[in-house]
């Protein structure tokens, strides 16, 4: 009887024994499990960054305004997301602002800033020059991640690639602007993961697009001009300033004009001539910080035989605005807001 009681407690021992350490190897599975799932979770994570990532330029090569040199841009692959910014382009550096970027360390503040960009200004931002001489030490001493750069930093971009290969194209070019433009919102959003907000901005100029096309349908001819101590060039579709026609829907009142990034030269006397019902002028001197006599030089006997002038529409545009800071989501909505507000 003794035995059988012995045997009966030494059976039972061996279950509660046998019956720990199946609950102890279920915890160490499901902390297993756990862990297992938390790594996969992480290199989920990895898996959908956004990086490596490669950015094309706007354009993949131009050349100087005479043409006797040209310049290739190369597609750079980033491994991450840039963190020490270093950008030449006001439009660009708009966009970034726009997009609320973090991260910009030099812009060229030894040119005249647009006056919606002051900040950068600011002591916390280093000078890397102006827009046509970069200071290739200072901004070496930046350790910049990426540099941005268009067209008149174009002579510099070997220079600038042995401070960092990472000299990306950004600029809008005359040959197709809105669509480079475009293309350098898509740059800045795609590597700075703020598709959402670029998306938000760009929703902006629908609205914006709409209305000043309807306002456009208003007028049969117009033209751009731009004023530069005392002389006037003039743009057609195919310059620089030709989305005034294009996009904004505005109709040239002639598309015989040489093309030119500083337009052809136009005479008072051509300006009659033509006699355009909307008169558009850029006010170049006042954008390089000259000392501008726009409305004693505009306002002459002969351009107040113009329609344009008898009807109040010689619409005097922003000349920093217009000549310097295009290419950026603030700067393009505003040259939108500007027409309208002037013609409406």
């Amino acid at each position: 009887m003794k035995n059988w009681k012995l045997l009966s407690i030494m059976f039972i021992l061996v279950i509660f024994v046998l019956a720990a350490c199946g609950g102890e190897n279920s915890n160490k599975e499901e902390e297993n499990s756990s862990s297992n799932t938390k790594t996969a979770e992480e290199g989920s994570d990895d898996a959908s960054s956004a990086y490596p990532m490669t950015i094309s330029p706007t354009v993949g090569a131009s050349e100087n305004r005479d043409g006797s040199e040209s310049y290739t841009f190369d597609e750079i692959t980033f491994e991450s997301k840039p963190k020490n910014i270093v950008v030449f382009d006001y439009g660009f550096l708009d966009t970034l602002d726009a997009l609320g970027v973090e991260g910009i360390v030099g812009v060229a503040k030894d040119s005249t800033l647009p006056e919606h960009l002051e900040k950068y200004a600011g002591d916390e931002y280093a000078s890397i020059g102006t827009l046509k001489e970069p200071l290739l030490e200072d901004i070496a001493a930046l350790d910049p991640d990426v540099i941005f750069i268009s067209g008149r930093q174009a002579p510099y971009y070997e220079q600038l690639k042995e401070i960092t290969p990472n000299v990306v194209f950004v600029g809008a070019v005359q040959e197709d602007y809105w669509n480079t433009f475009l293309a350098s919102v898509d740059i800045a959003a795609k590597m700075f993961e703020k598709e959402a907000e670029a998306e938000e901005y760009l929703a902006k100029f629908d609205a914006a697009l709409e209305e000043v096309k309807n306002l456009a349908g208003n007028y049969e001819t117009s033209l751009v001009t731009m004023y530069n101590e005392g002389n006037l060039s003039g743009f057609s579709t195919n310059s620089r300033f030709g989305y005034v026609y294009d996009v904004y829907g505005f109709q040239p009142v002639t598309e015989d004009i040489e093309s030119s990034s500083h337009g052809s030269n136009f005479g008072f006397e051509a300006i009659l001539e033509l006699d355009p019902e909307v008169l558009f002028v850029i006010d170049r001197t006042a954008a390089v910080g000259g000392e501008s006599n726009i409305d004693k030089d505009l306002e002459n006997d002969i351009i107040k035989q113009t329609v344009a002038y008898q009807n109040d529409r010689v619409v005097y545009l922003d000349g920093p605005l217009w000549y310097l800071s295009g290419g950026g989501l603030q700067s393009e909505l505003a040259k939108i807001e500007e027409i309208l507000a002037e013609l409406k």
